[in-house]
């Protein structure tokens, strides 16, 4: 797994196996949040598989698929709510981690200076910059 920092609470990765999940419980990760429809692509893991993995390994699972390029206001207040609620470490996932980034970095406008949101997913090697003034809060 390509596991990648933003903060403390939540770390971002690539698409993860339901093979993975016992691993990232081992990691202390202490649930697992999906930003990645199923069917996206031939041959990607289907979220109820992923789960299932999550939930025998005692971890909460939360699914928030999100389509590339359609983001909405409510994908990132459930995103929110999620990180709110959902025990910490959270490892969320979606096709490259991209989506996951921009669902944080969202959720975090008005909470956090732009910038700060900016350098934080630069360091873990994501460009939110394109969000530009919805940073802003």
């Amino acid at each position: 797994m390509d596991i990648r920092t933003l903060e403390d609470r939540l770390h971002v990765s690539p698409q993860i196996l339901p093979e993975e999940v016992p691993t990232a419980a081992a990691q202390g990760y202490r649930a697992i949040i999906s930003n990645r429809p199923d069917a996206e692509e031939p041959g990607q893991p289907m979220t109820e598989d992923i789960r299932a993995a999550a939930e025998a390994a005692g971890l909460p699972f939360v699914h928030i698929p999100v389509r590339g390029g359609a983001m909405t206001p409510d994908d990132v207040a459930r995103f929110k709510a999620a990180l709110a609620e959902l025990p910490q470490p959270i490892l969320g996932y979606c096709r490259s981690g991209t989506r996951t980034t921009f669902l944080w970095a969202l959720s975090q406008a008005g909470e956090r200076p732009a910038e700060e949101i900016v350098a934080l997913a630069a360091a873990a090697g994501y460009d939110v910059s394109p969000l530009g003034p919805r940073l802003e809060g």
